[in-house]
């Protein structure tokens, strides 16, 4: 017993260890706004991804150290599981430390080791009986105390921002006046209004979000004020967002992971799942950073949906992908992503690559527009779910990545992501109304990737998809890269067609050249599809476009992009709405009452 004491120990160190680090550099989030240092947010943010897998590392690399032998006893690490368990009886992170031991014990031991009586295949987690009530990660405030003005201001002022407000009074006044106006619970007396905020402030890119819920007797909605900082300026209530596909959006599995200090993750996480109950557990973790849980509660998921359905997985529809294969379980709402045996010719790179480029996508802002990957090794998944046609398919392409048995078909190295429309599918079965919206769409995400410092590759629409909230989606990463990393050239000017045709088939093209003007030749061949894409987009066309946005890049601009309507923004919605510099001072001493 003393053996499985010291390796619970361990564990346990190791997990206190990452856990500690992780809420450091989380806290470094709110000094990073405030200072409007957004280079250094968006190197924290991507640091802290590699955090949890150095740790377990670590902890296998120590265990090893003291105790060699008793590392690969399996009857002993039986006697370790249920140490462990008393560590996590009242433990605020225990369903984070579960994980962390079973990517531990997974690492030391072979597939066939992972059961109940070794892992945390399901949780311990009581969800009836939390590590903490889910009260104790927000506050509330009551308007009939002081009325909606002052809740709003106390709401602001106990989040104690350093960085002085531009024209707060100004701010509140638009934040009351939003809230009579689209919420169906502005109408209530505010005796009959509560505010639940949470405690904790959610950093992403160039934005702080206090995030929280209104109460009435009609039930609740969220409550979310994004705060902006107009550097030289100071800070700024940008907008109010009561309806919940905004907050859907914001919480969307296209965005980079959250920055919010979060001591009881699975209190924080159960009041966010009462605001977003479509959301699943897996993406509400992944939302706020713990993207490791993300992946363990995705994983139950799935196992529990494998019971309660009878469906086979088949092969995605769409055109195949010449570096991935790719199938899915029409019940269940993923794709399953294996990196092929052998690529097409015009695929000059290998899978490490390919491993590496997603590796880049999940460590970058991915500005809305690039779906999450959540990341596997020996996945086994019972193969009288598997048709006859898609397992052949599966023998044939990623061979050197499965294994097949009597009862299971366990892939060694997979990816998952939310299953989406190809856009080039949506476009068949699209109204002229709805081709014009998505592409002026599938534009902005171009735009939008490339401000952020990524160039797609390849931008061929059968590798966007469209979400349920009509939103154009990247999710092909084989050929992804930074945008600085690209020469953007021109073809030779000239008026005369054949001259034309001439100059780009003897263009000589070096590596890493690209050519914008193909863009129109090769993405979309389809002359109604192509007019409504530059017709609303034409700079995508000119190289001199990309390379403006190479330059803003190299020289420190992060631009903004934001995961709401711009007609939300105060300073759109309202003519007289002022965030310069020169005006900081004077607003700083307008009164709660003056007019504008």
């Amino acid at each position: 017993m003393a053996g499985a004491q010291q390796i619970a120990e361990i564990i346990l160190k190791g997990f206190r260890k990452h856990f500690r680090l992780f809420q450091q550099v989380t806290a470094r989030a709110r000094h990073r706004f405030e200072q409007a240092d957004w280079l250094a947010y968006q190197q924290d943010s991507s640091e802290r991804i590699q955090f949890y897998d150095m740790r377990v590392n670590e902890t296998i690399a120590e265990l090893r150290q003291q105790l060699p032998a008793e590392c690969l006893n399996e009857p002993l690490w039986q006697q370790v599981k249920q140490q462990y368990l008393q560590y996590l009886l009242f433990h605020p992170q225990a369903e984070l430390a579960e994980t962390f031991y079973n990517s531990v014990f997974c690492r030391l031991f072979a597939r066939k080791y992972y059961h109940n009586q070794n892992i945390f295949v399901e949780s311990t987690l009581n969800l009836q009986h939390l590590p903490a009530p889910i009260s104790s990660v927000y506050q509330s405030y009551f308007p009939a105390q002081d009325g909606l003005k002052q809740s709003i201001r106390q709401i602001v002022a106990d989040f104690a921002f350093s960085t002085p407000f531009i024209n707060l009074e100004r701010d509140i006044r638009y934040i009351v006046k939003s809230f009579i106006a689209q919420s169906p619970h502005g109408r209530y007396p505010v005796y009959q209004i509560r505010f639940d905020m949470l405690k904790s402030v959610f950093f992403r890119n160039k934005a702080a979000y206090i995030v929280g819920r209104v109460v009435t007797p009609d039930g609740q909605q969220p409550f979310i004020i994004p705060l902006l900082h107009q550097q030289g300026a100071g800070l700024y209530l940008d907008t109010l967002l009561t309806d919940p596909q905004h907050m859907s959006i914001i919480f969307g599995f296209s965005r980079a992971y959250f920055m919010v200090q979060c001591p009881v993750p699975s209190a924080l996480v159960h009041f966010l799942r009462e605001l977003l109950p479509h959301k699943t557990l897996a993406e509400l973790y992944a939302s706020i950073g713990l993207h490791k849980q993300g992946k363990t509660e995705f994983y139950r998921e799935l196992l529990t949906h494998l019971t309660k359905s009878n469906d086979q997985f088949v092969a995605a529809p769409g055109i195949r992908g010449m570096v991935m294969m790719v199938f899915t379980l029409p019940s269940f709402p993923y794709v399953f992503k294996v990196i092929r045996d052998k690529f097409a010719p015009s695929k000059e790179f290998d899978r490490t690559t390919v491993k590496a480029r997603y590796l880049l996508v999940k460590k970058h802002d991915r500005v809305g527009r690039m779906a999450d990957t959540l990341e596997y090794s020996d996945v086994a998944l019972p193969k009288n779910r598997f048709t006859a046609e898609l397992l052949q398919e599966l023998t044939e392409t990623i061979g050197q990545s499965l294994q097949v048995d009597d009862e299971l078909v366990v892939i060694k190295h997979l990816y998952i992501e939310r299953r989406m429309v190809p856009l080039n599918i949506y476009l068949e079965q699209a109204s002229d109304d709805e081709k014009a919206m998505i592409m002026h769409d599938y534009g902005n995400a171009i735009k939008e990737m490339i401000a952020a410092n990524i160039f797609p590759g390849d931008m061929l629409l059968k590798n966007f998809g469209v979400t349920r909230h009509k939103r154009v989606v990247f999710y092909d990463y084989d050929e992804v890269q930074y945008l600085l990393d690209v020469n953007f050239r021109s073809f030779a000017k000239t008026d005369n067609f054949e001259d034309a045709i001439n100059a780009e088939a003897n263009c000589c093209a070096a590596p890493g050249d690209v050519f914008p003007e193909q863009i129109a030749t090769f993405v979309t061949p389809q002359p109604q599809i192509r007019q409504l894409l530059f017709s609303r987009h034409p700079e995508l066309l000119d190289a001199g476009y990309w390379r403006a946005k190479q330059q803003a890049i190299r020289q420190g601009v992060v631009e903004d992009i934001f995961p709401y309507p711009d007609n939300l923004r105060f300073c759109l919605r309202y003519a007289n709405y002022d965030i310069s510099p020169e005006t900081n001072n004077e607003n700083q001493h307008k009164a709660a009452n003056d007019n504008e």
